[in-house]
């Protein structure tokens, strides 16, 4: 038997782990595993490679846990720090933001009845994300100039949702009053159907609606106008 054989045998009788033998002899595993499978490891020498093993991973839970919290850190700072390049905005700042949101998440299909045009759009925007909806409000009242009573907003609700609880919360997001809200819509549950976390929405999607023509009109001319210097 050669030497750092002999040795390698001698260290895993004494209880020592395959990467501490590697790291002292330079010995790949897999000669490791070839030379010592055969060897049966006294109690005390069992304990000491699993006791090495626990610390070993405690130690590797630990840093784990500390790169993790860096990381958030990190992303944390991350946000911050983006957050503030972000100035206050102003009219042509709303007028951009209104009309990408519109462009990504408002109706904008003509009304077409026996293959003519009807004389008659309405602006319609329909999300469950607070912040977009008051972006959007943002956007009527101070770039379109849509007064608060020529604004119409319809819940959607699954059936697991409490329709006072749901009014109650987009009064608060929207600052409009309860006379501005139409009967609710009721949806079909696609969480029944495993499709979707069942309280994914827990207060469902708010449409904001104006029956404006002329206004619908020109946010489709805003949208293209966009399109066109891209």
């Amino acid at each position: 038997m050669n030497t750092v054989r002999a040795k390698a045998l001698k260290a895993r009788i004494a209880g020592k782990s395959y990467n501490e033998i590697q790291k002292e002899f330079g010995v790949p595993k897999s000669t490791l595993s070839g030379w010592l499978k055969h060897v049966v490891l006294s109690d005390t020498a069992q304990a000491r490679i699993a006791s090495r093993a626990r610390l070993g991973s405690a130690i590797l839970i630990k840093r784990n846990k500390m790169q993790t919290q860096k990381a958030e850190q990190r992303a944390r700072e991350t946000r911050a720090s983006a957050k503030e390049e972000i100035p206050t905005l102003v009219k042509r700042d709303l007028l951009i933001l209104g009309t990408v949101l519109y462009w990504a998440e408002g109706y904008k299909r003509l009304h077409i009845r026996d293959g003519k045009e009807r004389m008659s759009h309405t602006i319609s925007f329909v999300n469950s994300d607070p912040a977009m909806i008051k972006a959007f409000l943002r956007f009527l009242r101070e770039v379109l100039s849509v007064s608060a009573d020529a604004i119409h907003l319809t819940m959607r609700l699954y059936p697991h949702i409490n329709e006072e609880q749901a009014r109650t919360y987009w009064i608060g997001i929207t600052k409009l009053p309860r006379i501005r809200f139409r009967p609710t819509t009721n949806m079909v549950s696609i969480a029944s159907k495993g499709k979707r976390p069942y309280n994914r929405l827990p207060y469902g999607t708010l449409q904001v609606a104006v029956y404006d023509t002329a206004k619908f009109h020109y946010l489709l001319g805003l949208i293209e106008g966009v399109q066109a210097r891209m």
